[in-house]
């Protein structure tokens, strides 16, 4: 069997294309796969659908860089500063493009998700009743359960185009081991028409088959698995590195300007060929100063029987 490891660019170029949806930094504030997006952006693909739970600066510069065309979810900004200034002018301005935004609470994305990795038309929930989410949200639909009578809230199944997620390893095949803050990365890889990951590093198959309740993604429904050491920066990574705070404040600082956030698109994105480049300007100095200095290893599990 052919392997699935492939470069960044070639997967992108291959199974990301105008208007697809795609779910996108589902293990919340962990995890998140700056660097698929980032050649998402340099790419120049369009229309695309995001959705996600809360959603970090990653679909603030998707939005920035016009790849854009649709928002499903509950919250969309920086983490470090609040306010997502490039999908404030999309929404309020239409810049750089207009942008159609579907709201939804972090627990309406999971249940459609679930549903949807179930094969079933909607889910359930009542959490949104006394809000005005449902009123604004055509995938949102008051019913009354048939053995009860007890109102409900029918929540639209979601199957989105691709998945893309950030984890610590996987093998060559795309069985993906993932630990820490797990989010709705479950749900999402099971709703999910495909898969692309991207990892901290490539191991042997036999390390994967050590630990298989750990392997939350099965190489089956993985297109393509791309090695990406830092690909989550500036997000953290459970047992590798941490949150860099500063690159969000001065991400929120510059791009509050529509001039200088073009700068900054040029300065991060545009100009950097490729993720090594980014991380060439980053900086060894500043990247060992996020990598994990207090161990913290899990107790050994034994399999045997």
């Amino acid at each position: 069997m052919n392997s699935k490891l492939m470069p960044l660019p070639e997967a992108v170029s291959r199974f990301i294309k105008p208007g697809l949806s795609l779910v996108l930094g589902a293990a919340l504030e962990a995890c998140i796969p700056f660097a698929v997006g980032h050649e998402i952006i340099r790419q120049r693909i369009r229309n695309l659908t995001l959705i996600g739970p809360i959603s970090d600066v990653l679909f603030d510069m998707l939005i920035g860089g016009g790849a854009v065309g649709r928002i499903m979810a509950a919250w969309v900004g920086n983490v470090s500063t609040g306010l997502g200034y490039n999908f404030k002018r999309a929404v309020e301005q239409g810049r750089p493009c207009p942008l159609e935004v579907r709201d939804h609470s972090n627990l309406s994305i999971a249940t459609a998700l679930d549903a949807g990795g179930m094969g079933l038309p909607f889910g359930l929930t009542r959490s949104l009743f006394g809000t005005d989410i449902q009123s604004r949200n055509q995938d949102l639909e008051p019913i009354s359960c048939p053995f009860t009578g007890q109102a409900l809230l029918a929540v639209r199944a979601l199957n989105p185009d691709l998945a893309v997620i950030h984890a610590q390893r996987a093998d060559r095949d795309g069985n993906t081991h993932l630990w820490g803050n797990l989010g709705i990365v479950p749900e999402a890889v099971r709703a999910s028409r495909q898969v692309i990951v991207t990892v901290e590093e490539i191991v042997p198959g036999e390390v994967i088959r050590s630990d298989p309740n750990r392997t939350l993604i099965p190489g089956f429904k993985v297109a393509a698995v791309i090695e990406l050491p830092w690909g989550a920066h500036p997000s953290p990574v459970q047992g590798y590195y941490g949150h860099d705070d500063d690159f969000y404040v001065d991400y929120a600082r510059q791009t509050k300007d529509p001039a200088e956030a073009e700068a900054w698109f040029e300065a991060w994105v545009y100009s950097r060929p490729d993720h090594a480049a980014y991380l060439e300007r980053l900086g060894r100095k500043r990247l060992d100063k996020l990598r994990v200095s207090r161990p913290a290893p899990a107790a050994t599990v034994d399999y045997g029987y």
